[in-house]
């Protein structure tokens, strides 16, 4: 058996696992190990960008998860694939730069996750990034990860003519949804440097691997944590067949994601009593919010037939995708460099809400998500869905077998206000789309087509079509120590087990609104200060724009 030790060992080197990787080792003082499952994150499909599609897909990169049979969307499995590389999601994800907003975090706060809140976690934000424009009081210029504004939506007219029509329909505009003001239209945000998706791999890990200190381990696949009464004393994995022990000195910090992070756990002991039973798992520590309070956004393709041939669907056949290739090999500019989301909105379903609910990612094209064309002729779409769901799932191993799939179930649709959110979303979709400044493009409604009308009928398309946005969360939610299913405390310490952490997207209390990347990224910088005992980084104090008539008007 290896009798290594390290200082720290951190399970997985995903969007959180490189960040602290990079930050424990920093000093030199700490000798770190990083296990990872997957292999390279070297390979065209990852770090050309507008190849998205292809590695979330693949065995090779990503854990080819599905769901139980959904019963809020009429039986169906939805796939649920998680980061299988160095880099994890932030390699296989659309690399889509939203923080979520400012009462995301307020939130986490109320729900007992203590200095968790907006201006605690603002300076982290700023400290991850290094954003195109230069620093101000939201954004940072001297960070390891590079976020930019694409192509600045130069490439097609579409990008400011969705803009143009929310502003049409009454919405303010945003001119930085990460900054003062989230809610309205404005220009969509990449991890994207110098044409090439700048994940935690290229930004963090990169930089971290010429220092002494940090080991990595790839093709790892992490057993359990290895307990002595009741604390982490260090991780038994497979590799190459074989089974292997590593010890640590300090801590076990997981960071294997909404899915891996609660089923480590529970494979190690920890976790809900019953689902260890069911799984023939003996209960070292019972911890009942283990693998519970998972969650997620769905989305909808919501498409329109184009009457002018400015779109992407030109560009679908495998002739004008190896010129797009070739451009990027040789420039790294164009189509190739760019996710093609380069305009959004945020705005709320309805009035009394404080804070936008609802998201939409613009596309100047109408495809699949595989980058096949859903339709003849030209179209364009928005991805959209409520982002604030109230339904809740739970993720739990099977057995104590890691090559096992685990159980996973969302529960999408089951709580009555997702329902009516989503029938506010695709009306108030319609509406935005049918504006003034889209008049010159729109010819008609592909999907969900002028048949779906009223409530039954929206709830009906709703169920058959709605896709996950692959942003899992909360399955080891971050709380306070009276909260019973709060998995790790405010320092992201295992309740009851010492040496042992959580950092990563599971602890999210709730789902922030907008994609996962920048808020994981976030909490490992903080988590990285608290895991070292620095000094928190001085809290913020910048103003946040609300929407003043919230409480009686929709925009």
């Amino acid at each position: 058996m290896n009798k290594a030790h390290y200082d720290y060992i951190i399970v997985g080197a995903g969007s959180a696992g490189c960040v602290l990787a990079n930050r424990l080792t920093e000093s030199g003082e700490y000798k770190v190990l990083l296990l990872e499952m997957g292999g390279s994150d070297k390979h065209i499909f990852i770090q050309m960008p507008t190849a998205l599609s292809y590695p979330m897909s693949m065995e090779r990169f990503a854990w080819q998860f599905h769901t139980e049979r959904e019963p809020g969307l009429d039986g169906r499995s939805l796939h649920c694939p998680r980061g299988k590389v160095l880099g994890g999601g932030s390699s296989i994800n659309g690399m889509v730069y939203v923080r979520g907003h400012a009462r995301d975090f307020d939130e986490w706060e109320s729900l007992g996750a203590k200095s968790w809140s907006y201006q605690d976690c603002l300076p982290y934000f700023r400290r991850a990034e290094t954003w195109q424009d230069g620093a101000d009081a939201y954004r940072g210029a001297e960070g390891p990860l590079y976020t930019c504004g694409g192509n600045n939506m130069r490439l097609n007219p579409l990008y400011r003519a969705f803009i143009d029509a929310g502003i049409n329909a009454g919405y303010p505009e945003s001119k930085d949804v990460n900054g003062y003001q989230q809610e309205g239209f404005g220009p969509m945000q990449m991890t994207v440097k110098n044409g090439v998706r700048c994940s935690t791999s290229l930004a963090y890990l990169k930089p971290a691997l010429e220092r002494p200190n940090l080991s990595v381990k790839t093709g790892v696949l992490v057993h359990k944590v290895m307990l002595e009464k009741r604390k982490a004393i260090g991780i038994e994995y497979e590799i190459a067949g074989q089974l292997e022990q590593v010890y640590c000195n300090a801590e076990v910090i997981m960071a294997a994601g909404s899915i891996g992070s609660p089923t480590i756990l529970e494979r190690s002991g920890i976790g809900k009593a019953e689902a260890l039973s069911q799984a023939g798992i003996k209960v070292a520590h019972a911890l009942e919010g283990v693998g519970e309070n998972l969650q997620d956004h769905i989305e909808v393709y919501f498409q329109i037939r184009c009457s002018q041939p400015i779109t992407l669907n030109s560009q679908l056949d495998w002739f004008h995708k190896g010129l797009i290739g070739a451009r990027w090999l040789l420039f790294k500019d164009g189509l190739g460099a760019t996710n093609h989301f380069e305009s959004c909105a945020f705005i709320r379903s309805r009035a009394g809400l404080e804070w936008p609910d609802i998201q939409y990612h613009f596309l100047p094209a109408a495809m699949r998500y595989d980058g096949k064309a859903a339709f003849e002729g030209h179209g364009f779409q928005v991805h959209v869905g409520p982002n604030k769901p109230k339904s809740r799932g739970f993720v739990h191993v099977r057995s104590h077998d890691p090559k096992q799939a685990p159980r996973i179930l969302f529960n999408y649709l089951q709580d009555k206000q997702d329902r009516v959110d989503w029938r506010a979303c695709i009306r108030l979709t319609r509406e935005i789309l049918k504006q003034p400044a889209l008049a010159d493009y729109y010819m008609d409604e592909i999907q969900p087509s002028d048949k779906v009308q009223t409530d039954a009928e929206i709830d009906a398309w709703v169920r058959s079509h709605v896709e996950s946005a692959y942003h899992p969360a909360g399955s080891c939610r971050m709380g306070a120590t009276d909260d019973a299913l709060a998995v790790v405390d405010p320092e992201c310490k295992v309740r009851g087990i010492a040496q042992l952490r959580v950092v990563d997207s599971s602890i999210f209390p709730t789902l922030t609104n907008g994609n996962l990347n920048a808020p994981t990224i976030m909490v490992a910088e903080k988590a990285a200060d608290l895991i070292l005992g620095h000094t928190a980084l001085a809290k913020a104090n910048a103003p946040v724009w609300i929407n003043p008539n919230y409480l009686t008007s929709q925009r």
